[in-house]
């Protein structure tokens, strides 16, 4: 997994490249919560990404709850798979996920 980062003033977006799962979702959580000193808005691109697994889900959400009180989360481009996933486990109604 690699992601790509673009600062806009307060707007974050980080485009996420390969598997979010058990192995790649510890560093994804860390680089994203390192990264949000000051970020009001926070997207995330899921164009690239194949799969996501229940640590995925979990990262997803913790970075869900910081975001929480400081500004908002969206989750932009996920394929199919990883929609019927979103679907599935109920994230569609917790999060902002535009399919």
């Amino acid at each position: 997994m690699t992601t790509e980062k673009t600062l806009e003033g307060t707007k974050l977006t980080v485009a996420i490249h390969g598997r979010v799962d058990t192995k790649t979702s510890p560093q994804l959580e860390k680089e994203l919560l390192s990264s949000l000193d000051g970020v009001t808005e926070l997207i995330l691109d899921f164009a690239d990404v194949e799969y996501i697994s229940s640590d995925g889900l979990r990262t997803l959400l913790n970075v869900y709850r910081t975001m929480y009180g400081n500004g908002n989360m969206k989750v932009i481009h996920p394929n199919e798979l990883v929609q019927e996933v979103f679907e599935v486990t109920g994230y569609l109604n917790i999060m902002d996920i535009e399919c």
